[in-house]
C-alpha cells in the first residue's frame, strides 16, 4: 500500500472552496488505510488550524495528517548546531521552534529564520540583515514568492536581506526535497513506496521528482497541460482533479 502526499492549494481546495470531487478521493485513501501525508509550504496555520480549514470545505482528516514548512523547519535546525533563533513569522512557527527545544532571541542568535507574516516591517530586515551579516546561519520555510492575490510570501520577504547581506537562505520547503523527506519519516515511510499529488511542476512535482518519488500532477491548480513540456522533467501521471485519480 503506497503512502500518499497531498498538497492542499489547487488539488484539495480553491482559496477555501472545495475543488469538486477532492472530498471523496481523500474519503476513499483514508478508508483504504493508505499512510496520508497533507504536506503545505505555508508555514502560518497549526495542523489544527488546517484540519478546520479542510473541515469548513467538507474534507474530514485527522490533525496528525497534515505537515507544515513550519515543522519541517524545525525537524531541519534539530539536526543543526545551535539553540538561539531570531524569527521573523507567525504563533505556528514559532510554537513548532519552541517545541523543537528554541529560543527566540534577538540576542546573538544562532540563525535567522523567515516564515511569513503581515506584520514585516524595517525593523525585522535591519535586525535579520545584521545577524545574518555577521554570522548567524538563515534559514527560510519556502521560497514561494506570493500567495492568492499577490499577497508577499516567505521568498518575498527574504529578498531584502539577501539583497543587504549577498547570503541566500536554505529554502526547507517544496521543491527542496529536504521537505519530503521529513514529511516521510513524519510516518515512518520510504520514497519508493511513497506518490505525491500537486498542482504545481515547479514545486510539488519537482519536490517529488528530485525525492525520487512517482509523482501525479492535476491540473485543477497551477500548473496546465502545456505547462508539463516547459519543464526537462516530466510527472508520472497527469488528471484534470484528485477526484479522478485512479492509480492509488
Amino acid at each position: 500500500m503506497k503512502n500518499i502526499i497531498c498538497d492542499i492549494d489547487g488539488v484539495l481546495l480553491h482559496d477555501n472552496k472545495l475543488i469538486p470531487g477532492s472530498d471523496k478521493f481523500i474519503q476513499r485513501i483514508l478508508e483504504q488505510g493508505n499512510p496520508l501525508v497533507i504536506l503545505t509550504n505555508y508555514p502560518v496555520q497549526t495542523g489544527k488550524d488546517l484540519q478546520n480549514r479542510l473541515s469548513a470545505a467538507g474534507i474530514d482528516v485527522p490533525e496528525e495528517c497534515f505537515y507544515t514548512s513550519a515543522m519541517a523547519t524545525a525537524d531541519f535546525l534539530k539536526h543543526q548546531e545551535g539553540s538561539k533563533a531570531f524569527v521573523i513569522g507567525e504563533g505556528a512557527l514559532t510554537h513548532e521552534l519552541y517545541k523543537a527545544g528554541f529560543t527566540i532571541t534577538d540576542i546573538n542568535p544562532d540563525f535567522v529564520i523567515v516564515g511569513e507574516t503581515r506584520s514585516y516591517n524595517w525593523d525585522m530586515i535591519h535586525k535579520a540583515a545584521g545577524f545574518v551579516a555577521r554570522g548567524a546561519r538563515f534559514i527560510a520555510t519556502n521560497p514561494d514568492t506570493h500567495g492568492p492575490a499577490y499577497s508577499p510570501a516567505c521568498g518575498a520577504l527574504c529578498s531584502p536581506i539577501e539583497r543587504i547581506t549577498g547570503k541566500k537562505p536554505f529554502y526547507v520547503g517544496k521543491p527542496s526535497s529536504w521537505i519530503i523527506r521529513s514529511a516521510l519519516n513524519h510516518i515512518d515511510g520510504h520514497s519508493e513506496n511513497t506518490v505525491i499529488i500537486g498542482d504545481n511542476m515547479r514545486t510539488d512535482i519537482l519536490a517529488g521528482f528530485q525525492a525520487g518519488l512517482e509523482t501525479i500532477l492535476v491540473t485543477s491548480g497551477v500548473s496546465k497541460l502545456e505547462d508539463i513540456d516547459k519543464e526537462p522533467f516530466r510527472p508520472n501521471h497527469v488528471f484534470a482533479c484528485a477526484g479522478d485519480i485512479d492509480v492509488v
